[in-house]
């Protein structure tokens, strides 16, 4: 007889810690103002900060692909601008 172990995936909080911070007045009134969209103002603290780390990852990305076409060559670029001029003469019109 074989068995079997079946894993639920559940849905699960992640994990908190708690911390203390001390904060501006100001900072404390924007997060006043912006925890009424959520449950509590230490997850509307968590989202604004997920929201940077997604803006920051966002600008590193976008920083990589510049640099790399920065470091082409003229030959490298007329050689993309023909690969995508072709790419766009295969896409179906509507």
């Amino acid at each position: 007889m074989v068995r079997r172990t079946i894993i639920c995936s559940v849905a699960r909080r992640p994990r908190h810690q708690k911390k203390s911070f001390s904060l501006s007045e100001e900072a404390l009134a924007y997060l006043a103002a912006v925890s009424v969209n959520y449950g509590s103002q230490s997850e509307a603290l968590d989202a604004l900060i997920r929201q940077k780390k997604h803006e920051s990852e966002r600008a590193h990305i976008a920083a990589g692909i510049a640099n790399y076409y920065d470091s082409l060559s003229d030959k490298d670029v007329q050689e993309e601008r023909a690969w995508g001029q072709f790419a766009e003469t295969q896409l179906a019109e509507d």
